[in-house]
């Protein structure tokens, strides 16, 4: 996870970076010392903390502040609390959740190394044995967390860390946090027009939760299949110039096959990652476990 500091100009929503790192250290002056803006946020922001408590690096995730309210704040202390008792080690643990001085955050901690989506806008196509190893870690992570009956709802590239000091060890963050943010009725169109999420996310959804129908946990294991073909083609399989694009191209275009942008990926993990990809919930793989075990080398 990259450290940099953002632009002066840039602003979350009303209120500049500045404003809000003079805001948050009173805040947290009595519990965190912040450090530095982190890379990757997307519509939120990371910072990186000293716990003052046990002098230990952590970051902290602040929401935006125009989507504090009581209906939302309750419902995000609701999601948060349900996901923070989830631990497993390819899943980041979410340490403390709250709302302080009209914010909503949450601290993780912090890991040193960097994001999917870092790794593949530097490297473009991924390895093999590097992509099914994180596909492989992903897989855990969902399975245990939809035992536990918590669906992730946000599986994407910014959500998956690397971290440092392994050949490859996926760490799955965020679980919770969209269902927290999105209110009864909503779909992704109205999701992010309100929140102005990234388009990126919308290539991620599941056709029946881009119409804002019920999600269950396969709605994870198409996000993945996602990831997946990103991880291996380059590119995700569906594009588009407008957020109406994307959701058209995901809700109504096959994913093109692997085969066409490289001949080494192994043909059981292809097939595996199209079958993740189907646009009926009932013809994906019925749980993460069989995912993950398709996607081993024959």
């Amino acid at each position: 996870m990259a450290t940099t500091y953002f632009p002066d100009t840039c602003r979350v929503g009303a209120i500049s970076v500045e404003e809000l790192i003079v805001r948050l250290r009173r805040s947290f002056a009595d519990s965190y010392r912040l450090e530095a803006e982190l890379r990757g946020g997307s519509m939120s922001r990371l910072f990186r903390a000293i716990d003052l408590t046990d002098n230990r690096e952590i970051v902290i995730k602040v929401l935006p502040p125009e989507l504090t309210s009581d209906v939302m704040a309750a419902r995000f202390r609701r999601e948060t609390r349900v996901t923070s008792r989830l631990r497993h080690p390819n899943i980041l643990t979410v340490l403390t959740t709250g709302v302080q001085d009209g914010l909503m955050y949450y601290v993780m901690p912090f890991i040193s190394g960097e994001s999917l989506r870092e790794r593949i806008a530097r490297e473009g196509q991924l390895p093999i044995d590097d992509s099914i190893r994180i596909l492989r870690d992903i897989s855990s992570a969902l399975s245990y967390a939809h035992e536990e009956g918590v669906i992730h709802r946000d599986v994407k590239p910014e959500n998956i860390l690397l971290q440092d000091g392994h050949a490859v060890h996926a760490i799955l963050a965020d679980f919770g946090i969209a269902a927290a943010l999105t209110l009864p009725g909503e779909t992704a169109h109205t999701r992010i027009t309100r929140t102005g999420m990234t388009l990126g996310t919308v290539g991620y959804m599941a056709p029946e939760q881009s119409f804002g129908d019920a999600v269950d946990y396969r709605a994870d294991i198409y996000a993945l299949g996602v990831v997946g073909h990103e991880m291996l083609a380059g590119s995700p399989p569906f594009a588009g110039a407008t957020t109406q694009a994307i959701i058209a191209a995901n809700l109504t275009q096959p994913p093109p096959r692997l085969e066409y942008f490289r001949g080494d990926v192994p043909p059981n993990v292809a097939r595996a990652i199209e079958r993740a990809l189907s646009k009926f919930p009932d013809e994906r793989f019925q749980s993460a476990r069989l995912f993950s075990e398709a996607c081993l080398r024959p």
